[in-house]
């Protein structure tokens, strides 16, 4: 997967037209002619230094009981960070003492399926299309009674806040997305790639069969090891690392989750019909008006988009910032201080 395929479908999380990145060397490469305004550097930490948060917090929304870390002051700005699969909350854990040494309020919740976040209802079908998780985020800031915040996510995460900066802008003060651009649709999924760039989509492949979901429920902790592995070849995690976040996939639902997601995309799996007007807003491919940064490390081993691919889809105030140092696909936990730093810097565009 490290190897340069073109793509035409986003990172884990599977957006439509994507290729792997030709990433440069260094670390800021800006998109667009801007003149942000930067914050001040954010402090020096080293990757693993924390391993832990405060205790976990509960919050009911209309579906969900939702599990999520907080970090800073309870009147600071908010700063709301999303993880993907088969990643947690953990994928924060350095990122979140330098936002609330900067007077944020850091708040990190555990998606659909993962962690200590449940359904209200045993009735509820687990179901995964992205604008469900979308709408989950809206409801969790609405419970939590958050008019705005700073977003930030990758993998699912990014797919995540990608959809809620477009069709929800006036929550989203400014963005940083890993990867890029990831809102796509069914019907342009639909479309074949060349061979090796299907490849790299292996495991969405084995995921549309039944043995595919048995494999995954039988041996979840091992197939999100290999995950891990194969989209950070340089990210060199202990078994503490692992064995913190992989806690998360035995929620009871990450199975349903995990599968009615990548089934979804391919068209295996039905859209609920209370998501239909929203899908057909994001099939449209809409583009995102807030400051937005996007980040992309040089050693990503995951699918992902070409930078060049994507700008062009925010009309707002825009960078692109490439990381160096064999910076893989988990870029917050595996450059937290860049990643820190693009929240700061974005929240004063």
């Amino acid at each position: 997967m490290s190897d340069s395929i073109n793509h035409q479908r986003r990172s884990l999380l599977g957006a439509a037209a994507l290729t792997v990145a030709a990433v440069e060397f260094g670390v800021i490469g800006s998109a667009r002619a801007q003149t942000p305004v930067s914050a001040a550097p954010a402090p020096t930490v080293n990757p693993g230094l924390h391993t832990s948060f405060a205790a976990l917090k509960q919050i009911k929304t209309k579906v969900l009981d939702i599990g999520y870390a907080e970090d800073g002051p309870a009147d600071g700005p908010v700063a709301l960070l999303l993880h993907g699969w088969p990643y947690d909350i953990y994928s924060y854990v350095d990122v979140a003492p330098i936002l609330a040494a900067a007077g944020y309020r850091v708040i990190i919740p555990y998606l659909r399926g993962y962690g200590t976040t449940s359904f209200l209802s045993e009735k509820t079908f687990r179901n995964a299309q992205q604008a469900a998780l979308a709408v989950d985020m809206i409801d969790f800031m609405d419970a939590l009674k958050i008019k705005q915040a700073v977003v930030g996510g990758f993998d699912w995460g990014a797919r995540t806040v990608n959809i809620m900066a477009a069709l929800w802008p006036e929550r989203c003060k400014g963005m940083v997305s890993v990867s890029g651009y990831l809102i796509g649709s069914q019907e342009a999924n639909k479309k074949p790639l060349p061979p090796k760039a299907e490849l790299a989509w292996w495991y969405q492949y084995y995921f549309a069969t039944e043995r595919g979901r048995e494999g995954y429920d039988k041996y979840r902790h091992e197939f999100a090891k290999l995950i891990w592995q194969l989209a950070s070849p340089d990210w060199h995690f202990d078994d503490a690392t692992f064995d913190r976040s992989a806690k998360a996939l035995d929620n009871p639902d990450n199975v349903a989750i995990t599968i009615d997601n990548y089934r979804w995309r391919l068209g295996l799996a039905e859209s609920q019909k209370e998501y239909d007007i929203l899908e057909r807003k994001l099939a449209a491919s809409p583009t995102i008006g807030i400051p937005t940064i996007t980040m992309e490390g040089d050693a990503n081993g995951a699918p992902h988009p070409e930078p060049s691919s994507y700008a062009k889809k925010f009309t707002g105030k825009y960078e692109h910032r490439n990381i160096a140092g064999g910076i893989g696909h988990n870029l917050p936990q595996e450059a937290p201080q860049a990643f820190a730093q693009a929240i700061l810097d974005v929240d004063r565009f």
